[in-house]
């Protein structure tokens, strides 16, 4: 790894864990995107805005961390757009497939102990780590 950080990671995590944790314990809320963001796209009436709100903050906290640290943006992808577009709709079919997504599953699920998460988070990993081995192993030579 040429881009090992430990620090940020360490943080960002613990970021991530202590918003998780508040979200559910100030209004018991699973910070879960893919739900969050479905519950959007399928407004309920009285749960959408804090919804709407959240995934709000998400684009504004990206748009200000570029902003002021342009740097962390510095990455080339290596890949064309159409396998960018296919990528994230396996994404998407694999978030309803799994009836979650890493964030909720990963992050909250496995927290609460849920086999259901433990089993869903296994499997996203061992998926992921199977695609990559593919695509720069045995598609690539």
């Amino acid at each position: 790894m040429t881009d090992f950080t430990p620090i940020s990671a360490l943080l960002g995590g613990c970021l991530i864990g202590l918003s998780a944790s508040a979200m559910l314990l100030f209004d018991g809320k699973v910070v879960g995107i893919s739900g969050i963001l479905a519950g959007v796209l399928r407004p309920v009436r009285g749960d959408t805005l804090w919804r709407a709100c959240f995934i709000g903050g998400l684009v504004v906290g990206g748009l200000i961390l570029r902003m002021l640290l342009p740097a962390a943006f510095d990455f080339g992808i290596l890949r064309s757009p159409a396998a960018l577009v296919v990528g994230g709709l396996l994404v998407g079919f694999g978030t309803r497939l799994g009836n979650g997504c890493t964030s909720g599953h990963g992050v909250c699920g496995i927290a609460r102990l849920s086999v259901r998460s433990l089993v869903a988070t296994t499997t996203f990993i061992a998926t992921g780590a199977a695609v990559v081995y593919a695509l720069k192993h045995v598609l690539t030579g």
